[in-house]
């Protein structure tokens, strides 16, 4: 089991530009991602690699930069003894003017004798190094133990991991004194409960925390490392006392998990970044087939497990939404009406409509690609039925499948024009019945002329 740790605090993310957008799969055979963004200007990204045998990292600009960065061996396991096998689940952190790596390790003797690990730097580039071992989480853990964190809240800085107890791995807190060593007793916060925590294995693990909205958020992995792994959340007040369990509740459901629509399963081990855009950002792995333990199949021995980007929405209520493990290739956008801005383009038994808190996310993501019939055009296609486009028919707008007609193809697409009624926006104008735009109209989406303000404004939509 193999999970990774990340950490956003503060108030939310600030007034966006233009949304930005992501190509997935970042890194190929790049699990348990972690990436930071330092002050320095620079994502910093860390990831296991398929032998288990070394701490690698990359730094960009950018977060889609990161896919081309080269990247360097920062440490590798010891010959001998511990730290010595399964180098799993790093993650990189900037605390009080060094560098700190979290990781797993297993002894050469021992693989399976996992325990947290604490590598630090004073480096200004981490990938310049050198890096000094700060051994095992102190106290030292005595059963297998990993996917060590760190966050910041209320002045108080605390350590987070998971650790296996009998047929369970749970999630601990604890205060932290420094970062490799914690005071107390720890506090078990999360155990594995729902049937779907409790596939293959009896796993929680890989706490992340995004602190937002008068809430702690900590979200964390679920069931073994195959199609069955899945993301869950916990929430706490932000004021309450977080080593108290009963500070915490568990969502029933999955937050994200596998998708056959989208083509990716097992999703998890997860970290958050927020995007040059200022937008939060959920970074995890998945695999692109389905498979699951058993018959042969071991998943920690399957190296193609894939980094993955795609952005955070925030319900009304004020919880995150993650929506579905959007399809490799361009990350979708969502459509939000200039004159009525709490509301967004979303399809409702395929016919697309303007609602207000789409809580079931990915009906309201679009991916722009080049126009079916014209490739200096654009075509929208919809988040969860991958090969279901933006068309009008009657001059009413759905999302229908492309059944390959010429007629489905010129419906489908549209000229991306400058916002009619604010030029830093978005309307579009049909390819085959020019100067006719989609426009909202008492809550539904039609194909029309929009010949004064009022019909301007219904027809420009910002891309979030």
């Amino acid at each position: 089991m193999i999970a990774v740790t990340s950490t956003l605090v503060g108030p939310a993310a600030p007034a966006r530009a233009a949304a930005v957008t992501f190509t997935n799969p970042l890194a190929e055979q790049r699990a348990d991602p972690h990436i930071y963004r330092h002050t320095d200007g620079y994502y910093y990204f860390t990831a296991t690699v398929p032998e288990y045998d070394r701490i690698v990292l990359r730094r960009a600009t950018t977060l889609q930069g990161l896919a081309t960065a080269s990247e360097r061996v920062i440490w590798r396991r010891h010959s001998s003894g511990e730290m010595g096998a399964h180098i799993w689940a790093p993650e990189i952190h900037f605390i009080d003017g060094r560098w700190y790596v979290y990781f797993a390790a297993g002894r050469t003797d021992d693989i399976w004798a996992i325990r947290p690990y604490v590598l630090e730097s004073s480096a200004a580039n981490p990938l310049d190094g050198p890096w000094v071992e700060r051994g095992q989480l102190q106290p030292a853990r005595s059963s297998f133990s990993l996917d060590a964190t760190t966050f910041v809240h209320n002045g108080q800085r605390y350590l987070a991991w998971a650790e296996y107890a009998g047929s369970n791995s749970n999630i601990y807190l604890a205060r932290a004194v420094n970062p490799w060593t914690y005071a107390g007793t720890p506090s078990l916060i999360a155990t594995p409960t729902h049937a779907w925590e409790t596939r293959g294995y009896r796993v929680n693990e890989g706490p992340a925390v995004l602190i937002r909205n008068g809430r702690v958020f900590m979200t964390y992995s679920a069931s073994a490392t195959d199609a069955s792994y899945a993301v869950g959340l916990l929430t706490a007040q932000a004021n309450s006392d977080l080593l108290n369990p009963a500070s915490w509740t568990k969502r029933a459901t999955p937050v994200l998990t596998s998708d056959s629509r989208t083509g990716q399963y097992g999703p998890g081990h997860n970290s958050f970044t927020v995007a040059e855009d200022g937008s939060d950002v959920i970074v995890y792995h998945s695999r692109n087939y389905e498979r699951y333990l058993g018959n042969g199949y071991d998943p920690l021995s399957d190296p193609n497990r894939r980094t993955r980007v795609q952005r955070v929405y925030w319900n009304a209520d004020g919880t995150p939404n993650f929506g579905v493990p959007v399809p490799d290739g361009l990350t979708p956008v969502r459509l939000r009406a200039h004159d009525l801005p709490d509301r967004y383009l979303r399809h409702w038994e395929f016919r697309v409509r303007l609602e207000s808190n789409v809580t079931n996310l990915a009906d309201s993501q679009f991916r722009i690609v080049a126009g079916l019939s014209n490739s200096s055009a654009v075509s929208l296609e919809s988040t969860n039925y991958p090969g279901y486009f933006l068309r009008h028919r009657n001059h009413q707008i759905w999302v229908e499948r492309n059944d390959g007609s010429n007629l489905f193809r010129q419906d489908a697409t549209f000229t991306r024009r400058a916002g009619l009624a604010d030029a830093a926006k978005v309307s579009l104008e049909s390819v085959n019945f020019p100067g006719q735009y989609v426009r909202h109209r008492d809550g539904l989406l039609y194909l029309e002329a929009v010949p004064d303000a009022a019909g301007r404004a219904s027809a420009t939509f910002a891309l979030d």
